[in-house]
Formats: structure tokens, sequence, C-alpha cells
């Protein structure tokens, strides 16, 4: 027979147990550091299956916290995703949907990310491309939560890794070493110079001990295009660690920029380990699409997109899904996998929930903070849905409801349908044997979608008469 001792001794474990457990759940407010790469490919990192281009510190984020395997970018462009990433809401009802016309970006009433953690009382900056409001308009990065902006407002001019000037919050900075004719000794490379801001932006944080968002949108390793058929416009301060391999010089600069990214990435995470800030702060790593292959660079030369099919512009699974690593010790156990079926607008409630801020009203996301606490969601996402294009020939859509997935190719082109649970790959189009599967998720395409002035859809013009 147990003594009244014994079952004291269980209730005082149970009770510190339950402490515990609300010391995790009550845990302050994360820091949050939020990286997204420019056209990275799932399959570009070691910890998803990569084999030849080394990526040793998200290779160790990974380890040390949460990699999700059925996560998914916003678009398959970068300017649309981002704005997916920004407001919560998907594509068939964001304000920037494409990545032209340029003129489209958000608005003054546009409440987004930074705006509500910024509205929390975090401090927060922003060191990279931002594609969603140039200098002068509402959208302007300084104008939507930033207290901080160093970059590129303007996508375009991110496709330069030598712009002869970036933007510093509201004001020109040149950048005399990077004009035409001086010694490539003197250029300044534009990925330095945002990590460099970065790294300054955290040791304030010394004396400042507000939490923070650090949003670090880099161009790695996105491919210049101007112009677009030469090696010398791909150009990077070196191609190391690869400089000798037998690949052409195209993929060693693409290597290079990857493990240039990761370097970048365990800059940070040093940065944080020498504030003693990694166990406030919460780290995100994802990227805005699937890897590009318009330019001479070959996202099937070191299989980036993984084991999908297609890339950038697609919206089969190599455009579209995208890593997200996930770091917050004492949050998040080491080695942990999910697999949330879940997409970058679900970041903005997460954050929001973290930050016990209000999220905007009218959301698609779901808030993955429970996921992170290793717990399930209050629910799961019905389905997810993109689109792009502007004309019916090349309007496409894709919906996601479960391990089924749904692509139409074109408005008057009927809709392919894929068991990704069986066929990752989409390699085996289903609709003929399940019209009924069809029917529904085109059902849930028409939902998802709300027509936009901003992107009317037309035919395509005719072509001209020879």
């Amino acid at each position: 027979m147990r003594s009244p001792r014994h079952f004291a001794a269980v209730l005082a474990l149970a009770l510190a147990a339950g402490a515990a457990s609300s010391l995790v759940q009550a845990a302050p407010r994360p820091n949050v550091i939020l990286v997204l790469a420019d056209d990275l490919g799932w399959g570009d990192l070691g910890a998803y299956g990569q084999r030849e281009i080394r990526t040793p510190h998200l290779d160790r984020l990974a380890a040390e916290g949460m990699r999700f395997t059925q996560f998914y970018a916003g678009s398959s462009v970068c300017a649309p995703s981002r704005s997916c990433l920004m407001t919560g809401r998907h594509n068939g009802r964001g304000r920037v949907r494409d990545n032209v016309p340029h003129g489209v970006h958000l608005l003054a009433g546009d409440l987004i990310l930074p705006e509500v953690l910024r509205g929390a009382g975090y401090r927060t900056g922003g060191f990279g491309k931002w594609s969603l409001g140039d200098h002068g308009e509402a959208g302007a990065p300084w104008r939507k939560g930033f207290d901080e902006y160093y970059g590129y407002p303007n996508q375009d001019h991110a496709h330069f890794y030598y712009p002869h000037f970036l933007w510093d919050t509201d004001r020109v900075v040149l950048l005399p070493g990077n004009r035409p004719g001086l010694p490539a000794a003197r250029r300044e490379y534009t990925p330095d110079l945002l990590l460099a801001r970065a790294l300054r932006f955290l040791e304030r944080q010394r004396e400042d001990r507000r939490p923070f968002l650090l949003y670090f949108p880099t161009i790695l390793p996105h491919w210049s295009e101007f112009p677009k058929d030469t090696p010398e416009s791909h150009a990077i301060p070196s191609d190391a660690p690869y400089t000798g391999r037998d690949w052409p010089p195209v993929e060693r600069n693409y290597a290079a920029m990857v493990t240039r990214l990761d370097r970048d990435v365990g800059a940070l995470l040093a940065k944080l380990g020498e504030l003693g800030l990694e166990r406030d702060t919460l780290v995100l790593f994802t990227s805005d699409n699937g890897p590009s292959g318009e330019t001479i660079h070959r996202p099937d030369f070191f299989r980036s997109a993984g084991p999908f099919r297609g890339s950038k512009r697609q919206l089969y699974e190599g455009g579209i899904r995208v890593p997200l690593l996930a770091r917050w010790p004492g949050v998040i156990p080491p080695g942990q996998v999910s697999d949330a079926l879940s997409a970058n607008w679900d970041l903005l409630p997460t954050l929001a929930e973290l930050a016990g801020a209000p999220p905007p009203a009218g959301l698609d996301g779901i808030s993955l903070a429970p996921v992170l606490r290793g717990q399930p969601r209050d629910r799961e996402p019905e389905f997810l849905y993109w689109d792009y294009g502007h004309t019916r020939e090349a309007f496409l859509q894709a919906v996601r409801a479960g391990d089924w997935k749904a692509v139409r190719p074109a408005l008057d082109r009927p809709t392919e349908l894929y068991d990704l649970a069986a066929d990752p790959g989409e390699s085996r189009d289903l609709a003929r044997a399940r019209p009924d599967i069809v029917a529904r998720l085109e059902g849930m395409m028409r939902r998802a979608y709300e027509p936009s002035p901003d992107y009317p859809i037309r035919s395509a013009p005719a072509a001209p008469r020879p």
C-alpha cells in the first residue's frame, strides 16, 4: 500500500510539471529573425537532401529546431509571395499578385507584419529586397512599420549585385566603388552590406532591450538578369569553396552564393550567441519561391527542387514548396520535423500570436504557434490556393486539399489532379479517374479567387501577322 507521503510526492511532481508547462506557454515574447532567401529551392539545403552544396549553418539550424516538410511559398514569383507573407492572405485575395504591373504595391490601409509587431512594442528593422512599394509610395518599407530599412525597395533594382546606390530608410546612399571602370577591389557586394547592417541592428540590442523583428530578405541566390547571356553578369566576389570543381562556372557561382547565404545566417546566429539572445529569439528561415530556371543557371544541376516537378513561375511543387526552418531554444526541442500543411501567409498570425498582438481581420493564414510548441493547431487549413498570370491562356491556378493537388494550366485547359502522398513528383494525372475530386477542388479555386481590378484576366493579344 502506498503511503500518504508517496502520494504527496507524486502530487508535488505533477504540480511542478504543470508549472513548467505553464512557463513554456507563458514564455516572454520572442525576438524574431525572419530570413527570406530569393529563389532558393527546397532541395538546395543539406537538411533537405542537398549533397553538393555546403550549408552547415542552416543544417545546424534544422538540427537545433524544427524542419517543416510541407511548407509553401505564397506564389511562384517574388512580389506576390512577399505580399502573402506580409499580409497573411493568399494570392487569390492579395494586393500584389504578380511582379507586373510594377505600380501595384501595398496601400496605407494594408496592415502588415512589421506594423502589427511595432504596434505591440517591437523594434523593427528590414535589410534587403522589399518589392512591395517604392520610395514616394505608401507601400515604401519605412512607411509600413519598419523603424529602419536598408536595401532595395524596388525589386528590379535588386537584380543588381553591385548597384550604384541603395536606400537607407528614406534617403539614397551612394556606393561610389560600384561605378563603371573602377577596380574590382573597390566594388561593394550588396549581400555583404545588407548583412553588416543587420548585425549593427542586433548590436543595438545591447542598449535597447525591447523585443525586435529583424526581417532579412537577402538577394541570394537570385540571379542577376542584366544581361542574361554572360556569366559575368552573375559575378560574385569568389566562387570558393567550389573553385576548381569540374562544374560549369555559372553553377560554381550558384553553389557559392548558396553557401554565402548560409554563411550570412551563421553570422546572425553567432551574433545572437555573442549577445546572449539565443533563448530569447525565434529564428525562421524560408524562401520566396522555388528555384529559377530562367537564366543560364540550371536548377536541375544540383536538384534544387528536390524530388519535385517544376520551378519558379510554375505551380507544380518545385515552384512553390520551399524550406521552413524554425529554432527557438527552450521552446522547440532539437531535431523536430513537422509535416503541418502550411504556407507563408501563416507567418503573420503566428508572429502576432507570439507577440501578444491582435492579428488583422480577414486573414487566410492560421497560426503555427501551437506547432512550434509541439501542440496541434486549433484548426487545419481546408485548402491552400495559388494563382499566377494575366491571360486566359496563361492564368495558372493550383489548390492543395489534404494530399490532393489540382493544377489548372490555363482557364481553357483541363484541370490536372495529383495524389501527393503517392506521387510527390506530380507525374501521374488522375483527373480522368477521379472527376469527383477534380470537381471539389475546382470549387475551391472558384471560392478562393477574388477578381482584382489591378489584375484583369484577358485573352492574349493576337500574334502579329507576318
